[in-house]
């Protein structure tokens, strides 16, 4: 079985075609800039890569290019498009729809219910979805949300201490995001460890981040509430913040509640702390080279994930594996020191010569850590092309 899975932006498609038979991956591709009359495409299956200037005006015709690369006779893996079985979606917020879904109108009306809480997601899955769907009804396709992984959390940690009609009738609850990854590292530390059992902290840290406690494989706690912009604070989103701040910042400025959301939403975190950048590696370039704004958005960062970790880790009440990934957790040696700093009294003591040498996945921690610190990759298309294959298969 062949599924296809489908990473969208507002002008972007990306994807990856695994075979589920064995769970590897027949090929990768991408298209930038649909809609502007020249989107630059390319395809990699193999050893083999070839890129084309297109004219791609839509994501429906995103998906034709894909399959058209993917049965090209040159370099193609497929002998003809039928050969897909289903396009899986990573989807983000259904609000009272979650878990894996075909995809119908009333899927498709929950999520544009939770359109203003997933502003910079919701809507370009939900006009790719409508399009595909028209234009393509023979190929199945499929939502996982990525709220899902997350269902198993208690209702203590689901609810927030508002009116509860407000989480009744209007879905104002933790839900929880990254789901896709969680599950992923969930389930790859089972199989590096030969135990399911475990209790794990996940730090999926990027361009956006989160926090999730794992326990026998189910999320029990995690960082992100009832929207994407919540928790860590993200390469442009705030994270957590007082709602009670944004009427003095609408009185000062003169800005519309709307206008007040788009800087929350993109003009805060890393970028807005900073004024350089979103991305750490830009910052810990400013930093070193005195940037005390850059230094101050890196703290900022850094404080926010100890601090969630040792919640999580007391929810957890103890804690067995802390596992870094995202590029972010994968990349950033310096990142997760600082992390993992005099934390010695909790059981957890990085090597420092393990951490800076780190490729791929990898054991961090010192021999007298009571704790295993561990990169592992996250594969999110893997969860969500098993999830699909599963709903197929039942």
């Amino acid at each position: 079985m062949k599924i296809l899975v489908a990473n969208l932006g507002s002008t972007s498609f990306k994807y990856r075609l695994l075979d589920m038979d064995d769970e590897r991956q027949l090929a990768r591709g991408g298209i930038e800039r649909i809609g502007s009359g020249e989107s630059a495409c390319f395809v990699e299956i193999g050893e083999q890569r070839k890129e084309l200037v297109a004219d791609v005006p839509d994501h429906a015709a995103a998906v034709r290019q894909c399959l058209d690369q993917l049965t090209d006779p040159e370099i193609g893996c497929l002998k003809d498009a039928s050969e897909v079985a289903a396009i899986g979606f990573k989807a983000v917020h259904g609000g009272r729809v979650s878990g894996v879904q075909r995809v119908t109108p009333d899927v498709l009306q929950a999520m544009e219910e939770m359109n203003s809480v997933a502003p910079a997601h919701n809507p370009p899955y939900i006009n790719a979805m409508r399009l595909l769907a028209e234009k393509l009804p023979d190929i199945p396709l499929v939502a996982a949300f990525e709220t899902g992984f997350h269902a198993t959390l208690p209702d203590r940690l689901k609810y927030y201490a508002v009116p509860y009609e407000w989480a009744e009738k209007y879905q104002i609850k933790r839900w929880g995001f990254h789901g896709a990854s969680h599950r992923y590292i969930a389930t790859r530390t089972a199989e590096l460890t030969g135990r399911d059992d475990l209790r794990v902290i996940s730090c999926h840290l990027g361009g956006s981040s989160s926090l999730c406690a794992i326990r026998g494989l189910e999320s029990v706690a995690t960082t992100m509430g009832m929207s994407p912009q919540t928790g860590l604070p993200h390469n442009n989103r705030t994270g957590d913040f007082d709602a009670f701040a944004i009427p003095i910042v609408m009185q000062q400025t003169g800005k519309t509640l709307d206008e007040v959301l788009d800087d929350l939403a993109c003009h805060s975190g890393l970028l807005g702390l900073s004024g350089v950048s979103g991305d750490v590696r830009d910052l810990e370039q400013a930093a070193a080279d005195g940037n005390e704004r850059a230094r101050l958005a890196l703290d900022v960062f850094i404080t926010a994930v100890r601090h969630h970790i040792g919640s999580l880790l007391v929810e957890l009440g103890g804690l067995d594996v802390l596992v870094f990934t995202g590029g972010i957790g994968e990349n950033r040696a310096e990142i997760r020191a600082a992390i993992c700093s005099n934390l010695e009294e909790l059981g957890i003591v990085l090597d420092a010569e393990k951490n800076h040498a780190a490729r791929g996945e990898a054991e961090l921690q010192a021999d007298h850590s009571k704790t295993q610190i561990r990169i592992i990759p996250t594969n999110e298309e893997l969860i969500v092309a098993r999830q699909v294959k599963e709903l197929l298969e039942n």
